[in-house]
């Protein structure tokens, strides 16, 4: 008997109608357009406006799926939602995505891995496929990054942007699906790159609002040093460890944080930059939504059986790569 493999069957996603543009940007703080595209890379980014959540985007992510791949919400076995900006502290944003969806006869849980977050996601779901035990799986990456973004920090605010992607997990025993992944992650990045206030250490107050303190919270030079070295290391890892070279690779799909961050990836790999899928521009930093957001808009300039490598870097320090072949 062949082995079951996890394949991605299905790619939907959503993004908000609001567009927050550099020349919008620089009416609120100091900045221009020339220095957030030097130093990012990104011209725009959406933004969820009004008292909404992550769920927002997540359920219509997860309903175009479905709409896409003819599945009913009844034939969902498990949610896995991959967010940093949850609707709430509880219940999980993946229940409230499912209840949106109409979806019943699954179990759902949220995943919070910084930006790799879908990255995890994606390979503990696929686990579940493989075991026999689930059918079909949604992995949704939800973000609503401007709830925590403080848009008087000039260092921070042009990065983020809201959005969500969501893929559907199903059984294959083809030579396509997810073959490989490495996960990794180092404790001692948490000083550079968190929220301050609102956990359980640090429970909100006056003095924690006055203070502005439940923003996002980086040190980017610290960060930026350590994305550049654990992404690209991690991706070349998992081609040299599956015999992948940038002829015989079609496709990288890198987490859209910085522009140079995605060329120094591609650079250590040697791939053209006509495989490296970059969104960046237009959709900014989506956390745990970027890498679904990039199968979504080069969905149909895949083929069946197309070597794909996903990577990523983010808080925690979190990072991996999986490495795919396109199933349809």
């Amino acid at each position: 008997m062949n082995k079951i493999r996890a394949a991605i069957t299905g790619v939907g996603a959503n993004l908000p109608d609001y567009i927050l543009t550099n020349d919008e940007l620089s009416r609120m703080v100091d900045t221009t357009d020339e220095w957030i595209m030097t130093r990012i890379g990104i011209k725009e980014r959406r933004i969820i406006k009004g008292q909404k959540g992550a769920s927002e985007v997540g359920y219509k992510a997860v309903n175009q799926l479905f709409e896409k791949t003819n599945t009913s919400p009844d034939e969902v076995d498990m949610l896995v939602c991959a967010t940093v900006t949850p609707d709430r502290q509880f219940p999980a944003t993946g229940n409230i995505i499912s209840d949106k969806c109409g979806i019943k006869n699954a179990f759902s849980f949220d995943l919070n891995a910084g930006c790799s977050g879908f990255l995890y996601a994606l390979a503990i779901a696929s686990k579940f496929v493989e075991s026999g035990s689930h059918k079909k799986v949604v992995v949704v990456g939800a973000e609503k990054m401007s709830s925590i973004v403080d848009y008087t920090d000039r260092a921070t605010c042009p990065i983020f942007g809201d959005g969500a992607g969501a893929v559907l997990l199903e059984p294959t025993t083809e030579d396509v699906g997810i073959i490989d992944s490495i996960l990794q992650s180092d404790g001692v990045g948490n000083i550079h790159l968190h929220q301050k206030a609102g956990g359980s250490e640090k429970p909100a107050s006056h003095e924690t609002v006055d203070a502005r303190e439940h923003f996002i919270y980086q040190e980017g030079q610290a960060v930026f040093k350590w994305a550049v070295s654990k992404m690209a290391d991690v991706s070349v890892e998992i081609m040299q460890r599956n015999g992948l070279t940038s002829e015989t690779l079609q496709w990288l799909v890198p987490h859209q944080a910085n522009m140079r961050i995605i060329e120094a990836t591609a650079q250590r790999m040697k791939l053209e930059k006509s495989k490296v899928m970059i969104n960046i521009q237009k959709y900014g930093n989506t956390t745990a939504a970027t890498l679904p957001l990039c199968l979504w808009e080069w969905e149909d300039q895949l083929k069946k059986g197309d070597n794909i490598i996903l990577a990523s870097f983010g808080a925690g320090f979190t990072w991996g790569s999986i490495y795919l072949k396109w199933a349809y």
